[in-house]
């Protein structure tokens, strides 16, 4: 199966008993790997706004493309009903994102200790450097976040509806809001503290 290039080899349903019914009328074993019926569907459907979540947490498309690579083959892998693919998939974006975004940390923190060394000569590239320090203390306060306020906050921000995030992350409608603007208020209060270390 070939994601990121939008080729999706596409394999029936299983049939009863754990055997899958060929294109001659005859059936074959499923394996423990076998991708679902409706992943393509769901692929075409749902690629651009899985990008756009993990995009959102990362700010880079092609780390972005890269998660949705991994979302689309847990996705094919799993019994999602069809119904609940596009929650599931916007979802599993942010997390997956979000968990990269955290395992970048610690490697940015490698990296910070490496720029401070007095031998390492950077250009003065002000501008660039106080909007690339900006974003990352963005994403560093997200990672910070519990991950249920992260997630709703980086799914309501990529575009999906109150509804939308409340199915998601199994909330009811009404404590979405809520759940926002904590996650606001949040990321507020890290981005101060980060600004006081």
């Amino acid at each position: 199966m070939d994601l990121q290039h939008g080729r999706v080899a596409v394999l029936s349903a299983p049939a009863p008993g754990g055997q899958r019914q060929q294109a001659d009328g005859g059936t074959s074993e499923v394996g423990r790997d076998a991708v679902r019926s409706d992943l393509a569907e769901a692929f075409r459907r749902d690629y651009p706004l899985v990008v756009a979540v993990a995009a959102r947490v990362l700010g880079s498309r092609d780390q972005a493309e890269d998660v949705a690579q991994e979302v689309f083959l847990s996705f094919g892998r799993s019994s999602i009903p069809a119904g609940e693919a596009r929650g599931w998939l916007s979802v599993a974006a942010a997390h997956t994102a979000l968990n990269l975004l955290r395992s970048g940390r610690r490697r940015a923190s490698r990296e910070d200790v490496v720029a401070l060394r007095p031998d390492v000569v950077v250009p003065d590239v002000a501008d660039a450097v106080v909007t690339l320090e900006e974003r990352r203390r963005v994403r560093t306060a997200l990672a910070a976040l519990p991950h249920k306020q992260a997630t709703a906050l980086v799914l309501r921000h990529s575009g999906l509806s109150y509804a939308e995030v409340a199915a998601a992350l199994d909330l009811s409608p009404g404590s979405v809001g809520t759940t926002v603007r904590r996650a606001e208020a949040a990321l507020r209060k890290e981005l101060r503290h980060g600004t006081s270390d």
